[in-house]
C-alpha cells in the first residue's frame, strides 16, 4: 500500500508506504529471527521487542551478528564486553578481547566474475571491475606496499577522488594492517595537511588532477605542498587521472601508480586484533583542527555487517550505491557493501552536472538497487521540479537513502510521487563518530513522512531532558547509553582521553551525547530536529533549525535558508534569517511580510526573525551541511579565521557577506 501527496506540504507522521508480505518474509531481517529461534530459541513479535532485546543482551546480541554473518577469526575472543579499566560500561568499553582477524579479508572473500566495483564518471563514463580482478589488484598492491616499507600499524593518506583505484588502495591497505586515511583532492591544501599530519603517514597516494562541473583541476601544486607538510613522507605514489603522463619533476620520492603493484602476488591478511586502528576520520573541521577519529577493524566489521545486512538488506543480487567523496565517512561505509558480495557504485563528481538527474541517470545504467544521497539532493531535486520515474528507468531502485541532514516530509513524499511507489524511503542518522548511522530504515516497517523508521539493532538511542530523563514524544538530546563495537578506538594526540571525554561524555555520566535533538515517537520512528548547538531558543521556546527551514523552504520564492540564533550563555541575541530566492525575486516587503507571518503561524510568534537578508548561496561543507556553528561565531565576532576552515568548505567565498555583515553591526 502506497500513499502520496502532490506538491506543497506533507503532514509529518503521515502514512506513505508500507512492506508486502512478500517483502517482510523474503528480508534479510526475518532469515535473521528464524536464525535466533533456530540456534537460540528465542522469538520476537515485533521489531521493537528484537530491538529491546538487542540494546538489554548486548553481549548475545553481538555474538549473533558474529555467527549469523560467519565472522572469521585467527583466534578467539576470550570476552565479549568489558568495562573500561576506570569501570564505565560505555565510555572505553572493551569489546571482542582476544580476537584476531582482519577487515579485507570480509570485503574479498567473493571471487567470481561479479561486478565488485562500478566507477562512474560526471561524463558518462562507466567502468567495471569484478570481485576476482578486485581480489587480483589489491593482492598486488598490497604486495607493492610492503615492498615500500609499509607493515602493520603504518599510516597511509590518500588525496583521491572517488574512483576503484580508492577501493583497491584502502583493501591493500587494511589486509597489510595499515591505518588508512583519506581526503579529496577539491578540499583545500591546508585542511588536507591538518588532517594527515596527525597521522604521520609513511607513504602518501595522490592524483595529478580532477574534474569537476565539466572543468578539468590541477593538483600537482597541491601535491607538492601536501609533500612538503608530511615530513613522516617515504614514498609518494602517483595515479594518473586526467593526463596519461603527468610532469612530476616538481615532487620528490615518486613512484608512479603502475609501477607499484607486483604482479602476481599472492593474497594474504594479517591477523589483527579487534581494536587495531582501520581507519582515521575527520570530525567535519569546519573550526579549528578537525579531531582525528580511530575505527578499529572489528568494530567497523561488525557493525557494518549488521547494518548492510539487517537494515540496509543488502546481498548478493544488490548494487549499492551512496553519493560520497572520500573525506565524507559515508565512503567507509559504501566500501563495506563488499562485505556481503553486493556490488558498489563509486562516482567522481559533480551531483548536479549536466543538470540534476545526473546521478539518476547512474542508477538506470548500473541498475542500482539501493540508491544513497543526502537529504538536500533529494530536497534540490524536489525544488528543481525533475521527475526520474518519468525520464528515465529507475525501476531497479528498491531503496532510496537518505542522510547527512533531516529530511523534511515534503522530500519522502516527493520520492514516492517521481521516482517509484515500491521503494522504501530509508532516511537514516549517524555520524563519522561511529562511522554508521544508529537510527535507520529497515524493510519490514512501514514508512512515515518526516520519520525515520527505527532505532537500529544494537544502538540503544535515546531522547533524554537536560536531567538525564528519557522522554517519549518530546524532543530532547539524541544520547547512546550502551556502548557501541563502532564508537572510536581513540583519539589521535590525545593520550589522556580528555578531548574524546568532552566531545562525547561531558553532560551526562558515561552516557554518549551525540549533539542532536530526537524525538522518539510512541510508535518508535525517530525525527531528528538539527544540532543541539545551534538551537533556536527564544524566551525559553526551544526549536530545531530542521523544523524552521522545512517551513521557510515550502515557501515558493525562497531556494534555500539559513538561520542564526546569536544568543549566548545568559544573554538572548537576535534571530537573523538568510534566504536565496528563486530568481527574479527580491527580497520585497511583501516577501518579508510572508517569510514572517509563515513562521508566526507554522512555527510560533517568538521565531519571527529580527531580520531577514537575501543571499547568493548558504556556506556548506563539502558533505553539504550548512555552516551554522561557524557562522554563528562570526556574528558574534569571532576571527573568521579560527571560526572557520575555509579549506573544507564546498563554498568559502559565500562566508564573506557573513564577514562583512559581522564588521557593519560592530561599526
Amino acid at each position: 500500500m502506497t500513499q502520496t501527496n502532490g506538491s506543497g506540504s506533507v503532514q509529518e507522521g503521515k502514512l506513505l508506504w508500507e512492506p508486502s508480505s512478500g517483502l517482510i518474509s523474503g528480508a534479510r531481517l526475518t532469515q535473521y529471527n528464524l536464525w535466533l529461534t533456530e540456534h537460540r530459541g528465542l522469538t520476537f513479535e515485533t521489531y521493537d521487542d528484537l530491538w529491546r532485546w538487542s540494546v538489554t543482551e548486548l553481549e548475545a546480541f553481538w555474538t549473533s551478528v558474529w555467527e549469523f554473518s560467519d565472522v572469521r577469526s585467527y583466534s578467539p575472543y576470550t570476552s565479549v564486553l568489558a568495562p573500561s579499566p576506570t569501570g564505565n560500561r560505555v565510555e572505553g568499553a572493551q569489546w571482542f578481547a582476544g580476537a584476531t582477524l582482519n577487515y579485507a579479508e570480509h570485503c574479498l572473500r567473493r571471487d567470481d566474475d561479479y561486478p565488485a566495483v562500478k566507477a562512474a564518471h560526471e561524463s558518462g563514463s562507466m567502468t567495471t571491475t569484478t570481485f576476482a580482478e578486485l581480489r587480483r589488484r589489491v593482492a598486488e598492491f598490497a604486495a607493492g606496499l610492503r615492498e615500500i616499507g609499509v607493515g602493520p600499524g603504518d599510516a597511509v593518506a590518500a588525496y583521491l577522488p572517488n574512483v576503484t583505484e580508492a577501493v583497491v588502495a584502502s583493501l591493500a591497505s587494511a589486509s597489510i594492517g595499515a591505518v588508512w586515511s583519506s581526503c579529496p583532492p577539491e578540499f583545500g591544501t591546508p585542511s588536507v595537511i591538518d588532517r594527515f599530519v596527525q597521522i604521520g603517514p609513511k607513504v602518501l597516494i595522490a592524483v595529478d588532477g580532477y574534474t569537476y562541473n565539466g572543468k578539468r583541476f590541477d593538483s600537482l601544486p597541491a601535491v607538492a605542498e601536501i609533500q612538503a607538510g608530511l615530513p613522516s613522507l617515504t614514498h609518494t605514489v602517483m595515479l594518473p587521472y586526467v593526463a596519461a603522463q603527468p610532469d612530476v619533476s616538481g615532487l620528490t620520492n615518486v613512484i608512479m601508480w603502475g609501477d607499484v603493484p607486483v604482479a602476481g602476488a599472492g593474497l594474504r591478511f594479517e591477523p589483527v586484533p579487534f581494536d587495531h586502528p582501520l581507519y582515521v576520520v575527520y570530525s567535519s573541521g569546519t573550526t579549528g583542527v578537525p579531531k582525528a577519529i580511530v575505527h578499529g577493524h572489528g568494530g567497523v566489521l561488525l557493525e557494518h555487517l549488521k547494518a548492510m545486512t539487517l537494515h540496509m538488506n543488502l546481498g548478493e543480487d544488490d548494487c549499492f550505491f551512496w553519493f560520497t567523496t572520500t573525506g565524507w565517512m559515508m565512503w567507509n561505509y559504501l566500501v563495506s557493501g563488499l562485505l556481503v558480495g553486493s556490488t558498489i557504485v563509486v562516482y567522481d563528481g559533480s551531483p548536479a552536472y549536466p543538470d540534476m538527474y545526473a546521478l539518476w541517470r547512474v542508477a538506470e545504467k548500473a541498475k542500482i538497487t539501493c540508491f544513497g544521497v543526502s537529504a538536500p539532493f533529494i530536497v534540490g531535486c524536489m525544488k528543481a521540479g525533475i521527475d526520474p520515474s518519468a525520464e528515465l528507468d529507475v525501476s531497479s531502485l528498491r531503496t532510496v537513502g537518505s542522510t547527512g541532514a533531516p529530511l523534511p516530509p515534503e522530500g519522502f513524499a516527493w520520492v514516492y510521487d517521481k521516482v517509484g511507489r515500491d521503494v522504501l524511503m530509508g532516511s537514516v542518522s549517524g555520524g563519522t563518530d561511529v562511522l554508521t548511522a544508529f537510527v535507520m530504515s529497515t524493510p519490514t516497517l512501514p514508512i512515515h513522512a518526516g520519520e525515520m523508521q527505527c532505532r537500529a539493532l544494537g544502538c540503544k538511542v535515546e531522547s533524554f531532558d537536560e536531567a538525564g530523563n528519557a522522554l517519549i514524544g518530546e524532543v530532547g538530546e539524541l544520547v547512546i547509553t550502551q556502548p557501541m563495537p563502532s564508537m572510536p578506538v581513540r583519539f589521535l594526540n590525545d593520550p589522556d582521553g580528555v578531548r574524546k571525554h568532552e566531545s562525547y561524555f561531558d553532560m551526562y555520566p558515561d552516557v554518549w551525547r551525540h549533539g542532536d535533538w530526537l524525538k522518539v515517537t510512541k510508535r518508535g520512528t525517530c525525527i531528528i530536529y538539527g544540532r543541539s548547538d545551534s538551537t533556536l531558543n527564544r524566551s525559553g521556546v526551544r526549536m530545531g533549525t530542521a523544523e524552521f527551514y522545512r517551513v521557510v523552504e515550502d515557501l515558493p520564492e525562497v531556494l534555500d535558508s539559513l538561520v542564526i540564533d546569536t544568543s549566548q550563555l545568559g544573554t538572548e541575541g537576535e534571530l537573523l534569517l538568510f534566504v536565496v530566492l528563486r530568481d527574479g525575486v527580491s527580497l520585497s516587503d511583501d516577501v518579508r511580510a510572508k517569510i514572517a507571518t509563515t513562521i508566526r503561524r507554522a512555527l510560533s510568534p517568538r521565531h519571527v526573525p529580527d531580520e531577514v537578508f537575501a543571499i547568493a548561496e548558504v556556506p556548506r561543507t563539502l558533505n553539504g551541511k550548512k555552516l551554522e556553528v561557524p557562522i554563528k561565531k562570526i556574528l558574534n565576532g569571532d576571527d573568521p579565521s579560527q571560526a572557520v576552515s575555509f579549506d573544507a568548505l564546498g563554498n568559502p567565498e559565500a562566508v564573506q557577506p557573513f564577514i562583512t555583515l559581522a564588521e557593519e553591526r560592530r561599526g
